[in-house]
């Protein structure tokens, strides 16, 4: 067999000179390398953006519809909800330490806070970003006018901050 062609050129030198690379050795790892720092750039990014939704855990009675309203509220305002139905809720109330005085109908676990009662999920959102030394907020009983306590009226009413120490202090009045 002849390795040489008709013209008397080397047929493998003229093979390597037709499939040369379009990109030099270090030209193509350093587009690989940008390639995958785009890539988990791209990756981190999303992943700061999904935990921008917050998820809150709501506990209630199976059959309370003011708590079912107060949660569509939360879902409206951009939370995440789990919602638990339990028929021992004073037993849940006592475990996470709300003061009987500071209860109301249910109970959301969130960031290590525990938010009782009908609390605007402005107040939870201001909660998350501050991060006060605190156990939770409370709006106790449960206020026409309240979220999940819509109607004809609207009363006044205060979100309570209950600090660590159980003491509490006015967060927000509406």
């Amino acid at each position: 067999m002849n390795k040489y062609d008709i013209n008397g050129q080397n047929k493998q030198k003229a093979k390597a000179t037709y499939f040369k690379p379009v990109l030099s050795n270090s030209r193509f790892w350093q587009l690989l390398m940008l390639m995958i720092i785009l890539i988990i750039s791209a990756l981190a990014y999303a992943d700061k953006t999904s935990t921008k939704v917050p998820q809150i855990t709501v506990y209630k009675s199976p059959t309370c519809g003011c708590c079912t309203k107060w949660i569509k509220h939360l879902e409206k305002n951009g939370f995440r909800v789990e919602s638990i139905n339990s028929k021992k809720m004073q037993e849940l109330k006592r475990t996470i330490g709300v003061n009987p005085k500071y209860q109301s109908c249910h109970t959301g676990l969130i960031d290590g806070y525990y938010i009782e009662g009908h609390v605007p999920a402005k107040d939870i959102k201001r909660l998350l970003k501050e991060k006060p030394h605190a156990i939770g907020l409370s709006v106790p009983g449960m206020p026409m006018g309240s979220p999940g306590m819509e109607g004809p009226r609207k009363d006044p009413y205060s979100v309570l901050l209950i600090k660590k120490d159980k003491t509490t202090e006015v967060y927000s009045k509406n």
